[in-house]
């Protein structure tokens, strides 16, 4: 698994249909229309997301290693 800071797993979930819904702090807020499921992105000024994190939020958002 690559290694990618929030703002770019951002991109790629903005890219996959989903949308920004708010900003609390340094975490961005995102969920997709039709579904209660929330993703909070840590954006902490280009640092890496843990393995496990990244891991737990491309799980829950369905999409794939190849897919950043």
């Amino acid at each position: 698994m690559k290694s990618v800071s929030g703002k770019e797993l951002a991109r790629a979930l903005e890219q996959h249909g989903w949308q920004l819904k708010r900003i609390h702090g340094s975490h961005h807020i995102y969920g997709r229309e039709g579904s209660i499921l929330r993703l909070s992105v840590p954006v902490h000024a280009g640092q890496p997301l843990k393995r496990g994190l990244l891991a737990h939020l491309l799980k829950q958002a369905g999409l794939r290693d190849e897919d950043l």
